[in-house]
């Protein structure tokens, strides 16, 4: 009996949009490396590129949600999360591909350490070197300041001025952290229940970061370990875009409102307000200085994200009730 015709230990999760051939992999190296008894459920996002159609055809034993309009990731399992019926959900990204029975050996972990309540891996790029954002430290005042002074650029090793990335750890050891990466995000049903899961106010960044915040309040400690291992292509060749910034830094100055102590909250949503700047002077005073329009292209983009800073200062708008 194969694993998806068991009743299903294990709830897999994908969200996909316009990721056809990614996805199509991620799920067939699924299929080829779990053997613990489980569901797939895959929403398509309303994608444009054939996505849910392919995924019908080739995987007709996975349960495919094709929606007609983009929810965003983290509405998205609303819709999934819901229909799931195994004690344990795992939530991957579609631009994955599991290695070495990574999943059986990530929920092995999580039944290991009970206690740390919301459990990871490692994540490497295509070419097996290390992919660091599999996990984060959270933010902190110490943390801001470091950001926005240059300091986490220029001592990007040191785990006490660039604690959000936790300096050089190169993740090969089992370890707590603050936030665990959505691209490969194991919890219990009962906790994602008793946590209300995501916040509807994030539909894109900083989901997990806030559930895991949220976790630790609760009593939770998330971990990681190395022995679940996956290729994640995300992040690979990122460049500063704006609109993706401005979404970034919204979601960042929620969690700053969200999970700051009262006493520094204010502070730390005034100073990571002027990342933007401290970034566009120090790309543009570079870019000049040794003549590299690359620099000088980025310093431009910094400059368009500082002056959309209405959109994102405030992090999100308050939440309206229709009383109609």
């Amino acid at each position: 009996m194969s694993p998806h015709e068991s009743e299903p230990e294990l709830s897999i999760v994908i969200i996909s949009y316009n990721t056809k051939q990614m996805t199509l992999d991620c799920i067939a190296s699924v299929y080829t490396e779990t053997k613990v008894p489980f569901e797939l459920i895959i929403v398509d996002n309303a994608s444009s590129d054939g996505s849910s159609e392919a995924i019908a055809e080739q995987f007709p034993q996975a349960t495919l949600i094709a929606e007609k309009y983009n929810h965003g990731f983290a509405r998205a399992h609303d819709l999934a999360i819901p229909i799931s019926r195994a004690p344990w959900l795992l939530l991957l990204n579609p631009d994955t591909v599991v290695l070495n029975g990574a999943l059986d050996r990530l929920l092995a972990f999580a039944k290991r350490t009970p206690k740390a309540g919301i459990w990871g891996g490692r994540t490497l790029y295509p070419d097996h070197s290390l992919n660091p954002l599999s996990c984060w430290g959270k933010m902190t005042l110490w943390s801001v300041i470091c950001r926005v002074s240059g300091l986490t650029g220029i001592f990007r090793t040191s785990e006490f001025l660039n604690s959000e990335v936790y300096g050089n750890w190169p993740r090969d050891t089992e370890r707590d952290v603050d936030i665990v990466t959505g691209c490969l995000f194991l919890l219990r049903r009962e906790t994602w229940d008793d946590l209300g899961g995501f916040a509807p106010e994030f539909s894109m960044y900083g989901e997990e970061a806030d559930l895991c915040l949220r976790a630790r309040e609760a009593g939770y400690q998330p971990r990681i370990t190395p022995e679940a291992t996956i290729i994640h292509y995300g992040g690979a060749s990122e460049t500063v875009q704006a609109d993706k910034m401005v979404r970034l830094m919204r979601a960042k100055m929620e969690l700053i409102k969200r999970h700051f102590s009262p006493h520094t909250r204010g502070l730390g949503m005034g100073l990571f307000a002027l990342w933007p700047l401290s970034r566009r002077v120090a790309t543009g005073l570079a870019g000049n200085l040794l003549r590299k329009p690359r620099l000088i292209e980025k310093s431009k983009t910094w400059a368009e994200i500082w002056d959309r800073r209405a959109e994102w200062k405030d992090g999100f708008p308050p939440q309206t009730s229709d009383t109609a």
